[in-house]
């Protein structure tokens, strides 16, 4: 028998659906129930590589963890890398089987998929009906998870009531009536216009839909609940719903985002520990915000050392500071570099690289530093000259690099994970994690790295040294301890201010039964 099941939808991007699906995981977990994730299509450039060598989402990786589980690509079959407005790159089982235009993907005219070498099988499924076509594909997995665990929180996509999008949908009411899931939709009240966005979500859908939406979970608010109550009281007056649960706002939970391009990163800063530093000065790194970025959770491990401060930058007078500059990854690596050389950050660049003043490129940043890029692949541009500041000439190749690597670097063990098309030919300097050290330039093609504790208080000395600053790494911060402290903060959350007796009911049993049509309902 298929185990439980429950969709967490949000009446806008950012209403708090990831963090609260990963809070229900780790509530569960904590319960003794076996749980999983699920997200049948995500839009992101933050991607992990799964141990079978699948990327899927970041979001699905810091939600499995929530649940205690090994990720796998059943968890987030559909995956999309925005490569620019109007496209993305279709990644299918963990797989890359084509680049797709976005009226091609939502079942328009358009261009039909085209089709990567190595592309695995089930890249098939895109030509005939690009989004419409995936959704057996995306049942099938979930009924697979389903029939492993005894519940499955699976995570909706942007808003349930995009009635232009509703036809091709299979993330949200599309995989709920297929599966017949109860849903529940999550509301920012922070933003305003929460009792306005749970009444409209609701009426906008049809009345099949409407069937399956069981009620609402208000998240980040602030101040006294006994305000909101009146509210809640006459919004399930209005609908014949429940509020499962109010949530209060808490910093520092917005882990593993999802989309980088839809959040302006000028002048943002990481969340850091508020700790002293340990040393007599602090660090401060500057992480250059380019086109497309991707897997900037990467300096996350930074932002969590006591007297690091990691904020994002676009302009060159910003790097004058800074003791340690990132180039983090890009799904644009050629596009990246034009805009370094547009912002004179590529000077700028250059000058600390030629004064022994720290830099370090991973992924895509790593490309743009070295001497020759070849893509006839991501950007078609061909021949271009890189930044010039390593040893390495790198060649787009069709198949994508997905691994798991592990070695050592300045002494200590390092894991880490792949994900691009350039492959890198080292040519010379100082080797480093499969990439190479050229004085204070550094350059590595493995996401994660900065995660192992032992090799993240060598760098940060070194960094430290070139930079001149009195600067000492503590020596027990652990990111695998802050990182399950944060998930049991979510664990928290929904224990202690959600009804989890009546989400258990959910889960277990569906929507209720006789929840009232609220007109005018989806149009024809």
């Amino acid at each position: 028998m298929s185990g439980g099941g429950l969709l967490v939808a949000g009446t806008t991007s950012d209403a708090g659906k990831s963090v609260v699906t990963a809070g229900i995981c780790r509530w569960l977990v904590r319960q003794g129930v076996k749980v999983a994730p699920f997200k049948g299509q995500n839009m992101s450039l933050n991607s992990f590589v799964t141990r079978e060598g699948a990327e899927i989402g970041r979001a699905q990786a810091m939600q499995a963890q929530a649940a205690r589980v090994e990720p796998s690509a059943l968890m987030n079959p559909v995956l999309l890398k925005p490569g620019s407005d109007r496209s993305s790159q279709v990644v299918l089982m963990g797989k890359p089987v084509g680049e797709l235009s976005a009226r091609g993907f939502f079942g328009e005219s358009g261009p039909a998929a085209k089709p990567l070498s190595g592309a695995v099988s089930p890249g098939k499924a895109l030509h005939g009906g690009r989004q419409a076509a995936l959704l057996d594909t995306v049942v099938g997995c979930l009924e697979e998870l389903r029939g492993s665990y005894d519940a499955v929180i699976c995570e909706g996509a942007g808003s349930p009531a995009e009635i232009n999008l509703r036809r091709t949908d299979i993330v949200n009411m599309g995989i709920a009536r297929a599966a017949r899931l109860p849903v529940l939709v999550v509301g920012d009240i922070d933003r305003g216009g929460v009792f306005a966005s749970f009444f409209g979500t609701t009426a906008l859908l049809a009345p099949e839909d409407q069937e399956l939406l069981a009620g609402y979970l208000v998240n980040k608010f602030r101040g006294d609940v006994s305000l909101l109550e009146p509210g809640l009281d006459m919004l399930e007056d209005l609908t014949g719903r429940a509020t499962y649960g109010v949530l209060p706002f808490q910093h520092g939970l917005g882990i593993d985002e999802e989309d980088g391009l839809r959040v302006s990163l000028r002048g943002s800063v990481r969340e850091s520990r508020t700790t002293a530093p340990v040393g007599e000065d602090v660090l401060r790194v500057a992480v250059c915000a380019v086109p497309l970025m991707s897997n900037f959770t990467d300096v996350d491990a930074l932002a969590a050392e006591p007297g690091v401060v990691v904020r994002f930058v676009d302009r060159a007078e910003e790097l004058v500071d800074a003791d340690l500059v990132v180039v983090p990854g890009t799904r644009g690596t050629v596009k990246a570099l034009q805009w370094l050389h547009e912002r004179g950050l590529a000077g700028a660049l250059a000058r600390r690289a030629a004064e022994g003043r720290p830099v370090l490129g991973i992924c895509g940043g790593f490309q743009v530093l070295g001497e020759r890029i070849e893509d006839d692949v991501e950007s078609r541009a061909g021949a271009v000259d890189g930044l010039g500041l390593l040893p390495v000439r790198v060649r787009f190749e069709r198949e994508k690099t997905l691994a798991r690597p592990v070695g050592e670097a300045l002494g200590e063990r390092v894991e880490g994970y792949e994900i691009h098309h350039g492959v890198a030919e080292v040519t010379g300097g100082e080797a480093f994690l499969d990439g190479c050290r050229v004085g204070s330039v550094w350059g590595t093609h493995w996401h994660g790295s900065l995660e192992a504790d032992g090799f993240r208080r060598a760098f940060l000395r070194e960094v430290a040294a070139a930079a001149g600053r009195r600067f000492v790494p503590a020596p027990d911060t652990s990111f695998g301890a802050l990182r399950e402290e944060q998930l049991d903060r979510l664990g928290d959350l929904i224990e202690e201010h959600a009804d989890t007796d009546a989400l258990w009911r959910l889960i277990e049993s569906g929507a209720p039964s006789g929840l009232p049509f609220i007109p005018p309902g989806a149009p024809a």
